[in-house]
């Protein structure tokens, strides 16, 4: 399907070449890289593989800070813990601006908190990090709701009696439960047939985001958005996610007091209601619909696809799982939940949670920055709003780093004393100022669900722990791991 695209957008696009003078003019002075062909850019050194296995095979060539062409447009590649460091930390302003990722565009046109820029972005970001801080209201905390969900966690999995299953949908049930006490105000019943259309929606959404097609459209999106594809798919999916999110907000609308919000949805209407005077002002209903999805589609996913890589890592090697009971066994025992005060004392359980993030590479290419002025880089000039994009993959295999990259080793965080130690390429979450939003909700999630299933089962397949396949089933914008079945069995 994407070839014969491709032979096609050939066809048309010949004459344009034939009549193109010379290549894509450079501005400013970029960092080296492959000589591109006009509107096709660098599209013959590509990698069929991937956009990722694309940029690391370059990087062999060019070194850890490129210049590539995707489609027409210059991408400035950086790779490695200090070229990342040394942009998003030391001039995090210059390349705090976001990028497009085209599957996506048409869904959040530069509205909501993820993909927002300029002032619209540091409004949404202060207000969503306050709010989340201590939900506009000031009531349970996140390790209190984290901890209620673990329970109900543990009902359904002892419901199922040890039985086969692909833990899929009740890893996004738990986590989507979090940011929708947070969001709606309300968790949802694992079996809700509403709540399971949306979670479908959002996993069958990442897995085409994370997909070959959207990564061929990102280099032609300006072409191919005109003929069927993913990207019209996921846009359905998403606009449906969207209703359901309008719906929800006409509802807290009707049953809004202004004296007690119940959740996000609530205080960002409050501060609606108190802007509504300015015409300049970022809190409006399209931000707010897309500020919710952003949170409840990023809430849900990451997380929960950090667990599923988790829970697969820890049937292929089970004396670390074992390990983890034990450490789990001497700390929490078995009469009280796990709580987040534990993590001091389990650096083994800490290491191996790190582990799984840095393994799992959750977003291997990080989220697209952009320049906001031109920007002196190791002795180049990056123009104005020129596209980066921080290979997060790297600095996570970063063998200057860590001593056996490939291979799942809870050791890279553990000292010669036993103690979690710092790591500089330990970037899973990124860095600078669009560091990711949720990184603390994430983390507090990932330590009490990981250690509530293991303080209450262990874990089983169907398959011998050698012939386990961590091979991702997709590796784009996400990387996914493979689908799987487990068991849960009662300790």
């Amino acid at each position: 399907m994407e070839l014969s695209v491709l032979l096609l957008l050939a066809l048309i696009t010949g004459l344009l070449i034939l009549l193109a003078k010379g290549h894509p003019k450079a501005h400013g002075h970029l960092p080296p890289g492959p000589r591109p062909l006009p509107f096709f850019g660098n599209l013959l050194q590509m990698d069929r593989r991937g956009l990722l296995k694309s940029f690391l095979r370059l990087r062999d060539k060019y070194g850890d800070v490129f210049t590539l062409y995707l489609g027409p447009r210059p991408v400035v590649i950086l790779c490695g813990t200090e070229a990342i460091r040394e942009a998003l930390v030391d001039q995090a302003e210059a390349f705090s601006g976001r990028g497009k990722i085209a599957v996506v565009d048409q869904v959040f046109q530069g509205y909501g908190v993820v993909f927002a820029n300029g002032e619209r972005w540091k409004a949404l970001r202060r207000f969503s990090l306050a709010t989340m801080r201590d939900f506009g209201m000031g009531k349970r905390s996140v390790e209190e709701r984290i901890q209620e969900e673990a329970q109900c966690l543990v009902e359904e999995l002892q419901k199922s009696q040890g039985a086969l299953q692909d833990p899929t949908l009740i890893f996004h049930s738990i986590t989507a439960n979090i940011i929708c006490s947070i969001v709606f105000g309300r968790r949802f019943a694992y079996r809700d047939p509403d709540f399971l259309k949306l979670l479908d929606m959002f996993y069958q959404s990442f897995t085409l985001i994370s997909s070959f097609s959207s990564q061929v459209f990102e280099l032609y999106s300006d072409f191919l958005k005109y003929f069927p594809g993913t990207h019209r798919q996921i846009y359905r999916n998403m606009q449906e996610v969207k209703d359901f999110i309008d719906h929800s907000v006409e509802k807290h609308r009707e049953t809004l007091d202004p004296n007690a919000p119940r959740d996000f949805i609530d205080t960002y209407l409050l501060r609606m209601d108190k802007e509504k005077s300015d015409p300049n002002s970022e809190f409006h209903h399209q931000n707010l619909i897309n500020t919710v999805l952003s949170l409840f589609f990023a809430g849900t996913e990451t997380t929960s696809t950090t667990l599923r890589y988790g829970f697969l890592l820890m049937l292929k090697y089970p004396h670390i799982t074992e390990k983890v009971h034990k450490e789990i066994d001497q700390v929490i025992g078995s009469h009280r939940p796990p709580a987040l005060d534990d993590r001091a004392k389990m650096p083994y359980t800490e290491a191996v949670i790190h582990e799984i993030q840095r393994f799992g590479d959750l977003i291997p290419m990080g989220v697209p920055h952009v320049v906001i002025k031109d920007t002196k880089f190791r002795g180049y000039i990056i123009p104005k709003d020129t596209e980066v994009y921080p290979i997060l993959n790297s600095a996570l295999f970063d063998s200057r780093y860590f001593d056996t990259p490939d291979t799942f080793n809870p050791n890279h965080f553990l000292d010669a004393n036993g103690a979690v130690k710092k790591n500089e390429a330990f970037i899973p979450f990124s860095l600078g100022k669009r560091i990711c939003l949720g990184e603390g909700i994430a983390r507090a999630e990932l330590f009490l669900f990981f250690t509530t299933i293991l303080q209450n089962f262990s874990v089983a397949s169907p398959v011998a722990p050698e012939d386990i396949d961590l091979t991702p089933r997709e590796c784009g914008v996400g990387k996914l791991p493979p689908v799987y079945q487990i068991r849960f069995l009662s300790r």
